[in-house]
């Protein structure tokens, strides 16, 4: 095996070849070229790396690395992706990809971290000689079964009741309730802007990490979607009070799942009323009218209300591969005794520790 390393702004140069272990690994549509490109061309700075690795004239293995702590690499984790970027082709272990790729790394690196890991996409290693893994979040998704009333029917009473009771309120108060999908490149731009608004208007606004247009993240949002939705593989939700947009979703699609990367809504409205909850039930009874998907995932860290919609939560992780085994006994000894992993700092928790002004829901 052999691994190459590029800038990371030369990612263009090898997007159909990143595309093409995509296609083949199966992956999510979270590490699609169209994805990662923007993530790239908008929060990648000189540091990043394209590691390409290729055994036998095929390309098996690409990821995109940045350096952390003294001799710690990690993969690259902007805030605006749920997953690591990394893949590998099935069928080919860990080990000696992470091995390989630790002894092409500039310096002398002791610790490849894999952030962010989806075991539905690829299991949990075992914490044995040189791999140590860490769980980072629990995530939840919907599966898409039968109809919509039975799934609906075998949802807590209390929502129900909730939502019902909201729409007869909002129907005896004269407001129209209506769901609108968006799916044309070209509407984009205004549904990134529309987004924007939303979450300009709340809390996110006082973190500074609310989406606007002309900020880097809604640059990349535009850029990202109007891509997916090029394809037929990006859709906006939006659900509107009469005139008053109250919420919003932005999504992207693959084979069998829709992919929900954000959620916004109206903070003005009175708590009394749920708009984004609202809006998910139409949504989901939408999705499963229409039988286009197998799931619904969330990829945001579990919260009280994914759990009225859905009992499947799994839990996510890190990896770290360490250059010597007896590394790896030692961070796992000075963890136990409460002394955070020692130094290096672990690389797979270097980029991904969460403050609420970083969530992406």
């Amino acid at each position: 095996m052999k691994w190459t390393l590029l800038p990371a702004e030369r990612f263009p140069e090898c997007g159909a070849q990143w595309q093409a272990l995509h296609a083949a690994s199966g992956a999510s549509a979270l590490l699609a070229v169209d994805f990662v490109a923007p993530l790239v061309a908008e929060f990648a700075d000189r540091r990043v790396l394209l590691a390409c690795c290729n055994k036998d004239g095929a390309t098996v293995a690409m990821a995109l690395v940045t350096p952390g702590g003294r001799g710690a690499w990690s993969t690259f984790q902007p805030a605006q992706a749920p997953l690591g970027l990394w893949l590998q082709q099935p069928g080919i272990a860990l080990p000696p990809l992470a091995d390989s790729l630790l002894a092409a790394l500039p310096g002398f690196a002791l610790v490849l971290g894999l952030t962010q890991m989806d075991p539905a996409l690829m299991p949990r290693p075992a914490d044995a000689g040189r791999i140590r893994t860490r769980d980072y979040i629990d995530t939840a998704r919907v599966t898409i079964a039968g109809s919509f009333e039975d799934y609906w029917n075998a949802r807590g009473k209390n929502l129900r009741a909730n939502l019902k009771k909201q729409r007869a309120r909002l129907e005896k108060d004269g407001v129209a309730l209506r769901l609108q999908v968006s799916r044309a490149p070209e509407e984009m731009a205004a549904a990134v802007a529309d987004y924007g608004g939303l979450e300009s208007s709340g809390w996110k606004a006082g973190c500074g990490t609310a989406v606007d247009a002309a900020n880097a993240q809604g640059r990349y949002y535009r850029a990202m979607l109007e891509a997916f939705c090029r394809r037929g593989a990006g859709s906006v939700y939006r659900y509107w009070f009469g005139g008053q947009l109250v919420a919003m979703d932005l999504c992207i699609e693959d084979r069998d799942c829709i992919v929900i990367l954000k959620t916004s809504y109206d903070e003005a409205v009175p708590k009394s009323l749920s708009p984004a909850l609202l809006m998910r039930e139409e949504a989901c009874r939408q999705l499963f009218d229409e039988g286009r998907f197998a799931r619904i995932e969330f990829y945001g860290r579990v919260m009280e209300w994914h759990l009225r919609w859905t009992e499947d939560v799994r839990t996510m992780y890190h990896v770290n591969y360490y250059r010597w085994p007896g590394l790896a006994r030692l961070h796992a000894l000075l963890a136990r005794r409460g002394k955070g992993g020692g130094n290096p700092a672990p690389a797979a928790d270097a980029q991904t520790k969460e403050a609420s002004c970083n969530s992406t829901k």
